[in-house]
């Protein structure tokens, strides 16, 4: 296992609207293997792009020894590419058969360097992620790759960059996308990586497979021993204790209060019993001025000792409220609609697939349907098929790669754009409940990470006029932190219209209720077709 780590210090990164996302964090990862987390928008991807030399920042830095390899949340591949242009091993093959035909140069065996056996490596890897079908001899690594999944996008990235062999290894979602098999593959291919490894993500299992956990909160870094699990029980613990802290410190700031006042009330007897006493001339007034002003000491000293209670334990309240967590959650309303059974919403006869199959599907009343099927088998462009037919009531599509935004626009003027029945209010009101409350709806949408892109999405997603009666969710929970998750799924269990989720989240989908699940094979649908 590499012992590489990585310092971060005094770190400052400002985005250049004057938006700070980090004033001075500082902070060491690895070495090992790390998951890095925090809520939507905490700056763990723009912390990687720091890291990668990708952003830089305005202050501080980032030191490590070796080589860097980052595997980016939001990869793309051009269609038309061969699988070694792809897997980035095009140039030194290319040096390998100058070689191996005797016309090679000097800078030819520079470019191969230690890679001599690079076709077969490559070879091995996609093998085992499940990618033997993309070149499955040294003959393919020249054919060309028409299309690309999701999924299939994030795997051959991950090759290409483990064919480098760097020292650290930066994981930004790689399993987005990706079907139940091939995460498991990524499992064991990452964790047999030797080197350092830093991995944002929010699947629960490949977290529990880290060798501890770095915490982005607040701008700063806090490192946890352990997996997952484990970071979450502490949390639970110090948040239990945080929750018994507040309540003592409220209780006794009830109890300080309440005896100030009862000082109070006995300091104004008192003083009403003296000035009674001196009024009925039964004490001297030399005496009786004496005992005016020790009273008066006396009652200075009370009130400064109730009142120093009080503010002790009013700074006490707040340090320990200052310990409990209130992390920001989303909160989804979905529009007011409704379906009935039998209303026709999808009749779709035989419609032809690049990848294949003809698909036939009827989708009738408030249905819910899981999409499955392998990774590149097709589920995303079945979803573009079907709103090209189009459904036969109001419908709203939620796509993959969230590329429906102007980045040269704010937040605010895209769903302003896409929403133009709506007032500003209104907008700036559904913005609010996916977290962009105030100056965040008016920065670029070309600014924001992938889980605020999501974000943002679902908002002008729910925003439609008219409500949209049937969705259509291609990986709605990728990038989501675990509470804004929850809030969404609560919200589509609610959802009166119909649903087509094309999801990797076992549990997701179950929590959704859906009715009906079907499967993409070669040959074509499999389930029950016909609601």
């Amino acid at each position: 296992m590499s012992s590489t780590v990585l310092s971060i210090t005094d770190l400052y990164f400002i985005w250049p609207d004057g938006t700070p996302v980090f004033e001075g964090v500082s902070g060491l990862l690895g070495p090992g293997h790390i998951g890095l987390v925090g809520s939507n928008g905490a700056g763990k991807s723009t912390l990687l792009r720091l890291i990668a030399g990708e952003l830089h920042p305005a202050r501080g830095s980032v030191t490590m020894s070796g080589s860097l390899g980052y595997l980016r949340q939001d990869l793309g591949l051009a269609a038309g590419l061969r699988v070694d242009e792809v897997l980035g091993i095009a140039d030194i093959r290319k040096a390998l058969h100058r070689i191996e035909t005797g016309t090679a140069t000097p800078a030819d065996f520079e470019a191969v360097g230690t890679g001599w056996d690079i076709e077969e490596r490559a070879l091995a890897l996609l093998g085992r992620l499940g990618l033997h079908y993309v070149a499955g001899d040294i003959a393919q690594l020249d054919r060309r790759l028409d299309t690309l999944s999701g999924g299939e996008t994030v795997l051959l990235g991950l090759v290409a960059e483990l064919l480098r062999e760097p020292d650290v290894l930066l994981l930004d979602e790689p399993t987005n996308n990706l079907d139940t098999m091939a995460r498991h593959r990524l499992y064991e291919v990452v964790g047999q990586f030797p080197g350092t490894v830093i991995t944002v993500s929010h699947d629960r299992e490949l977290l529990d497979l880290v060798d501890g956990v770095a915490e982005l909160r607040e701008g700063e870094i806090r490192l946890f021993g352990g997996n997952f699990t484990e970071y979450e029980r502490i949390i639970e613990a110090e948040q239990h204790a945080a929750r018994s802290a507040v309540r003592d410190a409220r209780n006794d700031m009830r109890k300080q209060s309440r005896e100030l006042v009862e000082a109070h009330i006995k300091i104004d007897r008192r003083r009403r019993y003296g000035q009674a006493m001196q009024d009925s001339g039964s004490i001297p007034r030399v005496a009786a001025g004496r005992l005016k002003r020790k009273a008066q000491v006396s009652a200075g000293k009370m009130r400064t000792l109730h009142i120093g209670k009080v503010d002790e334990a009013k700074d006490q309240l707040t340090q320990a409220e200052e310990k409990l967590r209130d992390d920001r959650e989303i909160r989804v309303r979905l529009p007011e609609t409704r379906l009935y059974p039998g209303q026709d919403v999808i009749d779709l006869e035989d419609i032809p697939l690049a990848c294949g199959p003809t698909v036939t599907l009827s989708i009738n009343g408030p249905e819910r349907i899981a999409l499955t099927g392998r990774n590149g088998a097709g589920k995303t462009t079945l979803l573009h098929r079907i709103c090209a037919e189009p459904p036969k009531v109001p419908w709203r599509m939620l796509p993959q790669r969230l590329d429906i935004f102007d980045d040269s626009k704010s937040v605010f003027e895209n769903l302003a754009i896409e929403a133009p029945h709506a007032s500003g209010e209104q907008i700036r009101a559904q913005l609010a409940r996916f977290l962009f409350r105030g100056t965040a709806a008016d920065v670029l949408a070309g600014a924001l990470s992938g889980g605020e892109r999501l974000r943002a999405a679902l908002a002008m997603l729910f925003l439609t006029d008219p409500a949209p009666k049937l969705l259509l969710l291609d990986e709605p929970t990728n990038n989501l932190d675990l509470p804004s998750l929850r809030h969404l799924t609560e919200a589509l269990a609610d959802f009166q219209g119909a649903l087509i989720v094309v999801s990797h989240d076992p549990r997701f989908v179950d929590e959704i209720g859906v009715t009906r699940r079907l499967e993409l094979t070669p040959d074509g649908l499999v389930g029950s077709l016909r609601g």
